[in-house]
């Protein structure tokens, strides 16, 4: 809105002065004109130079120095064309400028004061040259100053009005990315319960159930598993910064684990594609150096160049030769050279036997565009349904209050100038009125009608079209009455209270139309006061000057607010609401990423405390399916899983419906469950019902005979106990839950009693006294 208002106030400046300033030169006497222009023709420069500034911008004591040049060069040429022409011209091009000033220097309302204040000195030491003789006449004066006041409060009222629309936008925007942040999250949450479900549980549920079996499947299938459990979600579309990715690298495991010495010069954004593929081909290299190079050190630089990213991974290990490398071994020819050509970039190995192995990837710039789910530019970016109704409800948000805004400073310009100088201009003038009653009348027709549009106004309601119509007909009839009650010598003229103030009260009125229906009324409006003076003979060059400078400081202004309304409310609101969408989608893709990244690592980190390390163990035969303890240990994590699935579920009893999950697996092993609840089920938060869940999940994970479970609501508290009969392994039931990567506060109390093979196990929780949360 700034921006608009700065370069409306410039156009509409450097127009009055071009206009105006040809009129003046008219009215002056031909002895008069060279003079006249030499002071004229500077101004019109300056103007030239300002509008210049638009576009390449000039330090900020240039321009106000230009502005100060306009007033200055226009004030002085008063004395010079001289006549009442002369004193009419200075007081529009002074009078417009100082009311453009304000838009102009917004920003800095001293600047736009300092301007306004040397306007009017101008204006003062222009009449006292023109008469020497006389005292500079303090209407114009006073007029100058009450321009001032109302040009600046009328911004301030579009401008609060605008800012409400920022933040009214903003609030809206940051409820919908809540939401949409808050989607994405239960997305994620899905896929990975489902990547969990597939894989990891999966497998550790048939191996705490099976023995004698052929495990040859699980080594390359708990890897899979790992593989999948580590895959970072959020990446499918849109950037990504590799630096990152490549931070994640996973070092191996064991007698494969690499240790990498990183040199990356971060961040390096590119689209998700070619990153996922070099990070999952540096991974592939690094897994590459732990069986094959002998050595446990590589070392992995990353650097952005001119034309795109470069990552190389370097060991100084046994080396081979690439030619001598079968077809069949798919870790060079597709995990590695093969991903980087499906997304139109390259790798390359070179080694040799006995001097170390480097493998570079390379992605180039240009390739971005043809590469398919980049999401990050904007522009390009196609938005749903839903998005464009968001965006068009930004934009109807705006232009309302915009609307509304303009709506107010229009009529604060209405009434005070109506109630200050032509109340001033009709009681002083009552004697050249004929009949002066119809003048009165009118004046109070007008007040009516801002009274009648404001009271809707106010109360937030739109003008209804019937009221608006007959409100204009009746402006439009006061200026008839106006027109057609006063000399036609005297019309625009000083005694003409009714010329500068009628165009404001139908810009009111026909505010939220489009300009083109103003223009025509103040069409009407001048054919009224025009044909006034024709009736009466034709005027003389001079008089038409006067009338055309003063028709284009009143009606041409009006016009030009009208457009610039029209150009508020109909090219900044929509140009607003797109800016804002689109910073809105980056913000909320900004928020999903990160989001993702830490659901992620929180997750990850939950895994790690006890299912990484199984599946670790069994994918690179450290541990043995074959172990009691290894499939016991498998079956409390299948359980553990299976009440981590159980937590999404949309239950009215969330905590027995975790219970009777792992329960569930208990009784895939064999073992015969018992579950008893008593008094009535209440709420208990996530994080507790996790820490109550996980002792029992221990315990009937390694059940294979019979176990009772249950549960004892009251109304303060709730306890789950379990009783095994055969807890195998009895040193696992000291196994610390995980609290699945996030911190938590709750007091739960766990109890243990071994007697010979049973095992007794409580846990207990205790709702805090101002929670609020009711058991019963």
């Amino acid at each position: 809105m700034n921006l608009t208002l700065e370069r409306y106030g410039v156009w509409l400046r450097s127009t009055v002065v071009c206009l105006c300033g040809a009129l003046g030169v008219v009215s002056a006497d031909v002895a008069e004109i060279p003079l006249a222009m030499s002071l004229l023709v500077p101004a019109l420069l300056a103007c030239g130079v300002r509008l210049y500034a638009l576009r390449r911008p000039l330090p900020f004591a240039l321009l106000w120095t230009l502005d100060a040049a306009v007033v200055v060069l226009t004030g002085l040429s008063q004395p010079v064309i001289g006549g009442d022409g002369a004193d009419v011209m200075v007081e529009a091009i002074v009078g417009i400028s100082i009311i453009a000033f304000q838009y102009e220097w917004a920003t800095h309302p001293m600047a736009g004061a300092a301007l306004a204040v040397l306007g009017a000195a101008v204006c003062a030491l222009g009449d006292i040259l023109s008469s020497p003789t006389h005292s500079p006449d303090l209407i114009p004066l006073v007029r100058i100053f009450v321009q001032v006041g109302l040009s600046r409060a009328a911004y301030l009222v579009v401008r609060a009005r605008a800012r409400a629309a920022d933040r009214s936008a903003t609030a809206r925007a940051a409820s919908r990315r809540e939401a949409e942040v808050a989607a994405a999250r239960r997305a994620t949450e899905r896929e990975y319960l489902a990547t969990l479900h597939d894989t990891a549980s999966a497998t550790l549920l048939m191996v705490s159930q099976g023995d004698g079996r052929d495990w040859s499947w699980l080594p390359p299938r708990a890897r899979q598993d790992l593989e999948a459990l580590s895959a970072v979600p959020g990446f499918e579309t849109g950037s990504v910064d590799l630096a990152a990715l490549l931070d994640c690298v996973p070092e191996g495991e064991g007698q494969a684990r690499v240790r990498l010495k990183t040199h990356i010069d971060g961040p390096l954004t590119m689209p998700s594609g070619p990153g996922l593929a070099i990070f999952n081909g540096v991974r592939e290299a690094v897994t590459n150096v732990g069986r094959h190079a002998g050595v446990r050190e590589a070392e992995l630089r990353a650097w952005m160049e001119e034309d795109g990213a470069v990552v190389e991974l370097s060991d100084a290990g046994r080396g081979f030769a690439p030619e001598s490398v079968s077809v069949r071994r798919r870790g060079i020819s597709g995990s590695i050279v093969g991903r980087m050509h499906a997304v139109g970039g390259s790798a390359t190995v070179d080694s040799q036997p006995g001097a170390g192995t480097r493998v570079q990837w390379r992605w180039h710039a240009h390739t971005r565009a043809s590469q398919k789910g980049d999401g990050a530019g904007v522009a390009g970016v196609h938005r749903s349904p839903g998005a464009q109704i968001h965006h068009t409800a930004a934009v109807r948000l705006i232009r309302g209050q915009l609307l509304y805004g303009a709506q107010l400073a229009v009529l604060l310009i209405s009434l005070v100038w109506q109630f200050t100088m032509s109340l001033s201009q009709l009681t002083a003038y009552q004697h050249v009125y004929h009949p002066a009653w119809a003048q009165t009348a009118a004046f109070v027709c007008l007040a009516a009608v801002a009274a009648t549009g404001g009271a809707y106004l106010l109360r937030g309601r739109r003008i209804p079209p019937r009221v608006r119509w007959w409100s204009l007909g009746s402006v439009l009839a006061v200026s008839a009455v106006c027109a057609f009650t006063l000399a036609p010598e005297r019309l625009t003229g000083a005694e003409d209270w009714a010329f500068a103030v009628v165009g404001w009260h139908a810009l009111f009125l026909l505010a939220d139309l489009r300009v083109r229906v103003f223009a025509a009324f103040l069409g009407a409006h001048m054919g009224l006061n025009a044909a006034a003076v024709f009736l009466s003979g034709a005027p003389t060059a001079a008089e038409s000057a006067v009338m055309g400078i003063s028709a284009i400081s009143n009606c041409g202004f009006q016009l030009s607010v009208g457009a610039l309304m029209t150009h508020l409310l109909h090219g900044t609101a929509p140009a607003a609401g797109t800016a804002a969408a689109r910073e809105e989608e980056l913000r909320t893709r900004e928020r999903i990423h990160e989001t993702r990244q830490r659901d992620h690592k929180e997750r990850y980190r939950a895994l790690t405390a006890t299912t990484v390390p199984l599946l670790v163990g069994l994918g690179h035969s450290v541990l043995s399916p074959h172990d009691e303890e290894v499939r016991l240990r498998c079956g409390v994590e299948a359980a553990r899983m299976r009440r981590l699935f159980a937590e999404s579920d949309a239950v009215s009893d969330p905590l027995l419906n975790e219970l009777r999950a792992c329960i569930e697996v208990a009784e895939h092993q064999g073992a015969t469950v018992n579950l008893a609840v008593r008094g009535r089920p209440g709420e208990v938060p996530v994080e507790v019902r996790r820490e109550l869940v996980d002792p029992v999940a221990v315990i009937l994970g390694r059940t294979r005979s019979t176990a009772r479970v249950t549960v004892v609501w009251t109304p303060r508290a709730v306890r789950v106990s379990v009783v095994s009969g055969d807890c195998a392994g009895g040193r696992g039931t000291g196994e610390v839950a995980p609290s699945h990567g996030r911190a938590t506060a709750a007091k739960v109390t766990v109890v243990r009693t071994t007697r010979g093979g049973s095992v007794w196990v409580e846990a207990g929780w205790r709702r805090p006294a101002a929670s609020g949360v009711d058991l019963t």
